[in-house]
């Protein structure tokens, strides 16, 4: 499977130039957050893979402006072709804001899934906005990652764990891909594509 991750600034690639058959061989396409619900409807109208996502911390507007043809999956686990994908969206709060959570508010966010990880048995891929606490978040209190993160890593194991938020411009040592234990850890931003 085929899998186009997508996260914080609209990739003029697909954007600007786009071409339909840059979408050709994609089978999913999973957005971490932080973009224009106009460029997730966009790619959905010109695809037939489903396009799956989760809030960042500036889509508020998404509340009124939902992206058209695309599904959310916040706080829920959603499988796709077997592969068993979990949605936490939002950063850690650092003003007021919709899709911002204090540790505390996103650990009960996990909580009140432990059902569905127990029925589903875990999950393969976690996809969130914010990363986890101390695998590859950032040295400031806006980009701090989330500890509940790493005991959903810790505990369920999932294949992937795919965040957005860190860009590329905030750090002279990017990171897009690293391992944590037995998961792979890729940070979205603008586009990647992965193979499972």
């Amino acid at each position: 499977m085929k899998i186009l991750v997508l996260a914080d600034v609209e990739s003029k690639y697909l954007w600007d130039y786009f071409e339909k058959s840059k979408l050709d061989g994609i089978d999913l396409i999973l957005s971490c957050g932080d973009l224009k619900p106009q460029y997730l409807s966009f790619l959905a109208s010109f695809t037939k893979s489903p396009v799956l996502y989760v809030r960042g911390n500036h889509d508020d507007c998404y509340e009124e402006n939902p992206p058209e043809g695309c599904i959310c999956i916040e706080d829920k686990i959603y499988i796709y072709e077997g592969i068993r994908i979990m949605g936490l969206g939002g950063s850690i709060r650092y003003k007021n804001g919709k899709n911002q959570y204090t540790q505390k508010q996103m650990k009960r966010r996990i909580n009140r899934l432990w059902f569905q990880l127990h029925k589903n048995k875990g999950i393969d891929i976690l996809l969130t906005h914010a990363p986890a606490e101390g695998i590859n978040d950032g040295f400031d209190s806006v980009h701090q990652g989330f500890s509940a993160f790493v005991d959903v890593l810790d505990m369920y194991k999932p294949k992937y764990f795919i965040h957005g938020h860190i860009h590329k411009n905030y750090q002279s040592n990017f990171v897009r891909e690293q391992k944590y234990n037995d998961t792979t850890v890729i940070n979205g931003y603008e586009r990647y594509i992965i193979e499972i």
